[in-house]
């Protein structure tokens, strides 16, 4: 997929895969805009990416 989007593919345990379902489906990521989540690889990439983004606009 990298030679599409430029960007190198990530492994992702099921472990770490299934524990940032569960905290999505239980609301905890609700303020995070859609955007943050395409193609992240772990729940913490994407609230890393929406500190990151909001930090900035805050700066």
């Amino acid at each position: 997929a990298e030679v599409f989007t430029g960007r190198p593919g990530v492994y992702v345990p099921i472990k770490e895969t299934v524990r940032g379902f569960r905290e999505i489906l239980e609301g905890k990521h609700d303020e995070i805009p859609e955007q943050h989540f395409y193609m992240a690889g772990t729940i913490d990439e994407v609230v890393e990416r929406y500190e990151k983004d909001k930090a900035g606009r805050n700066g």
